[in-house]
């Protein structure tokens, strides 16, 4: 039986296309075109484990110097609850998403309301929007 590589399979953010044709484009330099994209190119990376791209996709005044991968930790899932802005002609963007997960074999969720600005032009995350409804990380 033959092996399938990465690119032929389905896209871990859950858009139901070939990673290839969906989250790869992001990964490999072409800046997606809008904030919800930009956030499920965020979460295939953190389940492809590709660090860089997660600190590459992050503004540089919000950026942490590095993230710690966990090896126990399996992001399995990925729905987006509500997505607003973010678009071609807006400045800023707004998406919440429930990701699922595995650590340590059990099952859990994470939700966050999650920021994204334009920077130089392009979507970069800011980061997540706290439960009082204020901006993290100003």
């Amino acid at each position: 039986m033959a092996r399938r590589t990465k690119t032929e399979t389905a896209c871990p953010c859950g858009r139901g296309l070939p990673y290839a044709e969906c989250c790869a484009p992001a990964h490999e330099g072409h800046p997606p075109a809008s904030a919800e994209a930009l956030m499920r190119s965020r979460y295939s990376a953190f389940a492809l484990d590709d660090d860089a791209y997660v600190l590459k996709s992050w503004h540089p005044d919000t950026r942490p110097a590095a993230i710690e991968p966990d090896a126990h930790l399996r992001w399995v899932g990925l729905e987006i609850i509500e997505s607003t802005g973010g678009g071609l002609f807006d400045a800023e963007g707004v998406v919440e998403f429930r990701a699922h997960y595995r650590d340590h074999g059990k099952p859990g969720d994470l939700v966050e309301r999650s920021r994204f600005v334009r920077h130089d032009g392009q979507w970069v995350y800011w980061g997540p929007i706290l439960t009082d409804g204020s901006l993290a990380n100003i």
